[in-house]
């Protein structure tokens, strides 16, 4: 078994925060406020290990475990989506005391487990990989005090999510019995024609249905919107992002296995069409800020479906792209939805009236999060689509970047609802006022430079998601 510590520097360091945790969970009570103090600079730490290891590269632990640009990508993504989250909830309002060292602990467990995610290589792995991160999630959903629908939240998602884990393990055993290997490299050389490997296709259908589940992408959608509505706002605002970067790594990785014209790849091409379109048009009804995100992110796995199903290293570099361009779109949403927020409570439309006179600063970055959601220049989510939509061109799914185009002229209406009631309605609903410290209005900021700047200038990024895609396809 080769293995080299230097080449899984930013997962150690995880491991040593969770140790760290957990240490601070089992210690006196008087120990919790402590850890919002050391917590996010170490969190921002393991942000520049990521970084500083973008060029490891190689195979461990009998090649079930690979290091290359594409997980090195996706760990970049989450050890920063990670930072964000750990930031966003230090001034959780709904969270009890006593709590905060666990809840901590089961998030990085939770990053962790996408990290190990997005190097694994084998099905098994993939699969115990998914887990650890999932089972961090069943924990931190319920926990918002005194809040049923947390419970509630909580439970949906531990049914549903075993039920698409019972899928994806019950599918496994079908690829293995019939192509007699679980390795991602061995199976790319094998047919997933209906004709010549019927089991294996419904083995594999069975274990995207995992990923689906993750993805919200329909009809494995139906927890999201509940979910998002029932936990608590910052804890939203992680379940929302970096659960769906595992997802979409691993599907980049077995989209390597599917052709275009495959009875599969069609199937996805449909899902993301079904998807995209009855996630916008449910989102055009929703009141609840959060609940519209929930039925906005079934759209966009919709979106990142366009590019799996291309067949070619920049469609997957573009699915890699869009799913970064996803997180930090969200970030911001759920950032400025935390910060309005400050008791904690579920905003409707109503409460974001008159926003950019009571907090102008949260005002621009609602927007620009808004104009990024939708897809309009100079924003990630513009450029995002353009990569999804060229790379799917002239590939034999020229009616699904049609059906996005479409979907994205739906999403206006819903997503400058946010805008237009923040700048132009005037009539004030009661609640607590939005928080407009120095460490909301920088936060926000960042995050709305963050997604205009990889709008303006997404060469760098995308160029290392293309090598990323080249790499799989050799």
């Amino acid at each position: 078994m080769n293995f080299s510590p230097t080449l899984v520097v930013p997962e150690l360091f995880q491991f040593l925060l969770i140790m760290a945790l957990f240490i601070q969970s089992l210690g006196n009570r008087d120990w919790e406020p402590h850890v919002e103090r050391w917590l996010p600079f170490f969190a921002g730490l393991g942000l520049f290990v990521s970084i500083v290891s973008f060029k490891s590269s190689g195979v461990m632990f009998y090649d079930v475990y690979k290091l290359d640009a594409l997980s090195q990508f996706f760990k970049i993504t989450i050890a920063a989506g990670f930072f964000v989250a750990v930031l966003n909830a230090t001034r959780q309002p709904t969270l009890e005391g006593e709590k905060r060292s666990d809840y901590y602990m089961f998030l990085a467990l939770s990053a962790w487990g996408l990290m190990i995610l997005s190097s694994a290589t084998e099905l098994f792995t993939i699969y115990l990989a998914l887990e650890l991160s999932s089972y961090s999630l069943y924990t931190l959903i319920p926990l918002r005090a005194h809040d049923k629908g947390a419970a509630e939240a909580g439970i949906k998602y531990i049914l549903f999510g075993a039920v698409a884990t019972a899928l994806a393990l019950y599918g496994l055993s079908y690829v293995l019995a019939s192509q007699q290997t679980t390795y991602i490299a061995a199976l790319a050389t094998k047919s997933w024609a209906w004709a010549d490997a019927p089991m294996a296709v419904v083995g594999l259908s069975l274990f995207l249905a995992g990923m689906f589940y993750k993805l919200a992408l329909f009809p494995f959608h139906f927890w999201c919107p509940d979910v998002y509505q029932g936990t608590s706002n910052e804890t939203a605002a992680y379940v929302a992002t970096l659960p769906k970067l595992g997802a979409v790594v691993i599907l980049v990785r077995l989209a390597t296995l599917l052709k275009p014209g495959l009875e599969i790849t069609t199937t996805l091409a449909w899902l993301g069409a079904i998807s995209m379109t009855f996630g916008n048009l449910c989102a055009l009804a929703q009141k609840d800020v959060k609940r519209m995100l929930g039925f906005s992110s079934v759209a966009h796995a919709g979106y990142v479906m366009v590019g799996l199903v291309a067949g070619t290293a920049q469609g997957l570099a573009a699915a890699a792209f869009y799913a970064l361009a996803y997180v930090a779109m969200n970030l911001l949403a759920f950032w400025v939805i935390s910060r309005v927020a400050s008791d904690g409570r579920n905003l409707q439309l109503d409460d974001l009236n008159g926003l950019y006179k009571r907090a102008p600063s949260l005002a621009f970055s609602l927007g620009v999060g808004a104009f990024a959601l939708v897809g309009l220049p100079p924003t990630v989510g513009f450029i995002g689509k353009f990569f999804l939509i060229t790379a799917a061109w002239n590939q034999g799914y020229n009616w699904l970047v049609i059906t996005l185009a479409v979907n994205s002229a739906f999403a206006i209406y819903y997503y400058l609802s946010l805008v237009r009631h923040a700048y132009t309605e005037d009539t004030l609903t009661e609640g607590a006022a939005p928080d407009t410290s120095a460490f909301s209005v920088v936060g926000a900021g960042l995050l709305a430079a963050v997604v205009l700047v990889l709008g303006m200038i997404p060469a760098p990024l995308f160029e290392f998601a293309i090598a990323a895609g080249q790499g799989l396809m050799h």
